[in-house]
């Protein structure tokens, strides 16, 4: 049977019952007759005190181990669980055996460091070095509690919503967004393995349009790969995308269901993790909790990208230098007009519309106007873009038409052609970073702390 974690020890009612705590010694204390010992397990912030008495007489063995005790070694501790006199908890354990499964000294001895995590604040800088042993921190152990409620909640979303989870490959032979920022898939013979070139995945859209189109309604949700050589705080090699499609839906369902999507994300943060927030709110950025609550609560505003960069040029115009980069019909935008509109234009999250089709994707249906795709991005205060998606082209002869535009041979595609041949539906899906997600609801200023391993240009040691 698993040992007890610490969380529901902290919540027991103290009746001098035998228990066992299992974990990693936080600190150490040692007075004449008492040793206190703070051991933590990772279930919450809290660890818990474990007395041992040394009036009350303690084994040989035991005395010698508390001796050579440090912070960082993983030890079970047996004892009774008590009232604790002391402020700020409500119980402790009056320990009376002790055992040592790792030590973890302190002193750096020839080629081997001593224990990096003392207790002391360690910055972030040094704690992408050991990103081995950052778990331990509380900042790190919060991210990691706060990344798996929310996975879990990403699946429990599209579950109760009857979309199905399907798993798309992460080697493939297309390039889904068609920006060409793609690792290749190699092998020491230099003949190719699948018999042509391969790639990691950048998404796994089209393949999801495939299921889309016989069972309706799937998302993805697994690890995608850009070969772009950022060196920044927004940007990874390597990270989780959650992708849903849906069949019979248009951009009006698409941008229905990313709102109620992100809302569902964040109230489900909201109530499940408060402990973590809090702590974020307090240590990481201010008013984090309130901004969460805020967009949860919101109804999302609609601006179309025509008017949206209408808006961005007013003010440009009004105020010279506002930009860094300059607006104008047609331009990208950047992570600075998106902030501009949800933070000074909708005083909100707002949902852009229609882009032109030059910097969209060549899957995206083509307007009326031929100049602009059914498109959407979704932006929120303090981030900007969280969520990016379209309506698919259903029309054969358009979505060929466009590939022509864009350069790309149908035969790469004739699979993805084929859905638009035989029973081609209206459909629509969006994408959302996870680990920008993640960053949105705890403050994280670099991306790379909202991830176990990060993996960026020149970082891939663990």
């Amino acid at each position: 049977m698993l040992p007890k974690l610490i969380k529901y020890l902290l919540k027991e009612a103290p009746q001098s019952q035998d228990t066992e705590v299992h974990g990693w010694v936080r600190t150490k204390r040692d007075t004449k007759n008492l040793i206190f010992i703070e051991v933590y397990d990772g279930s919450c912030f809290d660890g818990i005190q474990c007395t041992f008495d040394r009036s009350a007489g303690l084994n040989g063995k035991t005395e010698a181990l508390l001796d050579s005790l440090t912070t960082g070694a993983s030890v079970k501790i047996k004892g009774k669980l008590i009232s604790s006199p002391a402020c700020g908890q409500a119980v402790e354990v009056a320990a009376s055996e002790l055992f040592v499964f790792g030590e973890a000294p302190a002193e750096t001895i020839g080629d081997i460091q001593g224990y990096p995590l003392q207790k002391k604040r360690h910055s972030l800088e040094f704690l992408r070095e050991i990103a081995h042993l950052r778990p331990r921190t509380n900042t790190f152990g919060a991210v990691a509690r706060l990344r798996s409620r929310l996975a879990f909640a990403v699946h429990r979303y599209f579950i109760e919503r009857d979309f199905h989870y399907l798993h798309t490959p992460i080697i493939t032979s297309g390039d889904c967004e068609g920006a060409g920022a793609m690792f290749s898939v190699s092998t020491p013979d230099p003949k190719e393995f699948f018999g042509k070139k391969t790639f990691l995945t950048v998404s796994g859209q089209l393949e999801a349009e495939t299921y889309a189109a016989a069972i309706s309604r799937v998302y993805t949700f697994g690890p995608t790969f850009r070969a772009e050589n950022s060196n920044t705080a927004r940007h990874l090699a390597e990270f989780w995308m959650v992708e849903p499609e849906a069949a019979f839906a248009g951009l009006e369902e698409n941008m229905e269901l990313a709102e109620d999507f992100l809302k569902y994300m964040f109230n489900s943060v909201l109530e499940e993790c408060p402990d973590e927030l809090a702590f974020f709110d307090e240590y990481v950025e201010k008013g984090i909790i309130e901004n969460l609550k805020n967009v949860a609560a919101a109804k999302f505003s609609h601006i179309t990208y025509t008017d949206a960069v209408k808006e961005l040029e007013k003010a440009h115009s009004a105020n010279k230098g506002l930009f860094e980069f300059e607006p104008r019909w047609g331009c990208d935008l950047q992570s600075e007009h998106e902030k501009f509109l949800t933070e000074k234009t909708a005083g909100g999250p707002v949902i852009v519309t229609d882009y032109p089709k030059e910097i969209k994707a060549f899957y995206m249906k083509l307007n009326d106007d031929g100049k602009t795709v059914r498109a959407m991005d979704v932006l929120v205060p303090r981030l900007g873009e969280i969520i990016g998606g379209s309506q698919r082209e259903d029309d054969l002869n358009k979505l060929m038409a466009r590939m022509a535009e864009m350069n790309i041979e149908p035969q790469d595609y004739w699979w993805y052609l084929d859905l638009r041949r035989y029973g081609s539906v209206p459909h629509s899906g969006f994408g959302l970073g996870f680990e920008r997600l993640i960053q949105y609801v705890c403050g994280m200023a670099n991306i790379r702390d909202v991830i176990p391993f990060p993996r960026a240009a020149g970082q891939a040691e663990f």
